[in-house]
């Protein structure tokens, strides 16, 4: 109970005056409850109650009593200027009426792989790199898909004309001691990253439903609107997220090994096989949505085919040059659209199947993969990630493995709701059938 004395205490000298209480539903939508001050006592000891069969993938209406209890550690006072008083975040651990930790909780499934390194003092960091775009509002503050500027890769203003919410972006982001590392124009017109610096898993994945936050209502504050959509407009580069992840025991990086291949351990290697081996049926998670797969193909950087690289871009798979401290992998696939938390427990599993079972990766392949024929990729070995939802849905629903790293209940509840999501999209009638078939046939 000294814990919780201690942030009522912080709480009362930060002078707050709302709790905003977090979580996500199973596709990575946050959920907020929000508490003034008369019950910050009461929340932090107790947690809040609400109703679970709101909340996409976790209960029925029939059993839907659940909890919300604040993860201390989570404390973070948020920045947007339109709150009515001073607003503390809490991220929350998901419970059973019973007290028992609730299954289709995706903190939960992240916090049960990383416990797995725990146990033997290792810590999984992870760093992504956050794409977005920055579109202009119309008349009604609506947002459209007319880009803020006609800049390019690392290009600054006059060109950039969204430097400024970038260095706001980046101001607040030090005020949340985020520890934000860079940011930059990326390829396409209105197209942007952030970095921040590397975390555990679980601390960064709570961070990276701020980043996104922030950079929305910083770009709202300037009259523009921000996206992490995977692909808003057709025919130019989409929206992803690299994650670069290693493993620690203590100061040692247990991926780096001076004297091996490539200046990786052998422990590295067989985390590499298990991702590689695995990534087809971790496609639906990394790549959660319909519009996904309309970034994931060839010739847009993005990779689509299952290979490793040091220097290569087109690999799934890239071994970024770095010391010793820094060797780690950038698993280029995913992007941000998905739940995070569910994101790097597949990740981490994978790599910790594939460590447990000694799984070879095959040799890095440095050509170009998109600049090859099928032929040619196929005689390597070289063979593509799903290119649509629907194909994903399949990898995933054979994987025992991802049904293990998941659990039984989130597995097939993430099942129905992404099958309902495919099922829709293929009984819509697009834009494009209406100009390709109407006057034709």
């Amino acid at each position: 109970m000294q814990d919780e004395e201690s942030y009522i205490e912080r709480l009362n000298k930060d002078g707050a005056e709302f709790l905003q209480l977090q979580f996500t539903d199973i596709t990575g939508m946050v959920k907020s409850l929000t508490v003034s001050k008369n019950r910050f006592e009461d929340v932090i000891y107790n947690g809040v109650m609400f109703d679970g069969s709101s909340v996409t993938g976790y209960k029925q209406i029939e059993n839907s009593d659940m909890k919300a209890i604040p993860e201390l550690s989570s404390y973070t006072v948020l920045t947007n200027e339109n709150y009515a008083g001073k607003t503390v975040r809490f991220m929350c651990k998901i419970f059973n009426p019973d007290g028992t930790r609730f299954e289709g909780d995706p903190r939960y499934i992240l916090e049960r792989q990383v416990e797995r390194l725990r146990k033997e003092n290792k810590t999984y960091y992870v760093g992504p790199e956050l794409e977005y775009f920055i579109f202009k509002q119309d008349e009604f503050d609506d947002p459209t898909t007319d880009p803020s500027d006609y800049g390019g890769y690392f290009d600054r203003e006059p060109l950039d004309r969204s430097f400024t919410v970038k260095q706001g972006i980046l101001k607040k982001l030090e005020e949340l001691n985020y520890f934000p590392e860079a940011s930059h124009h990326e390829v396409a017109y209105g197209q942007h990253e952030i970095d921040v610096k590397y975390a555990d898993a679980v601390t960064m994945a709570d961070r990276v439903i701020m980043i996104k936050s922030v950079v929305k209502e910083t770009a709202d504050s300037y009259g523009y609107y921000a996206t992490f959509m995977p692909k808003p407009i057709k025919g130019i580069n989409g929206n992803g997220m690299h994650v670069h992840q290693s493993i620690f025991s203590g100061d040692k990086n247990l991926f780096y090994n001076e004297v091996n291949k490539y200046g990786l351990s052998d422990y590295a290697l067989h985390y590499l096989g298990g991702i590689l081996g695995n990534v087809k049926s971790a496609s639906a998670i990394l790549a959660s949505t319909v519009n996904s797969y309309k970034r994931l193909i060839p010739g847009y950087e993005a990779p689509v085919y299952i290979a490793w690289a040091n220097s290569n871009r087109s690999a799934l798979v890239r071994i970024p040059a770095a010391p010793p401290k820094g060797k780690r992998m950038e698993l280029r696939f995913p992007d941000s659209a998905g739940n995070q938390y569910l994101q790097f427990a597949v990740i981490l599993g994978m790599g910790l199947y594939g460590i447990e079972n000694k799984i070879d990766p095959p040799d890095p392949f440095e050509r170009n993969i998109f600049d090859m024929n099928n032929d040619e990729r196929s005689k390597y070995g070289i063979n593509p990630m799903p290119s649509s939802l629907g194909q994903a849905i399949s990898a995933f629903k054979e994987s025992d493995l991802m049904k293990e790293i998941l659990g039984e209940y989130l597995f097939n509840e993430y099942i129905k709701v992404k099958e309902n999501e495919w099922a829709d999209f293929r009984s819509y009638v697009t834009d494009w059938e209406i100009k390709k078939y109407l006057s034709r046939y």
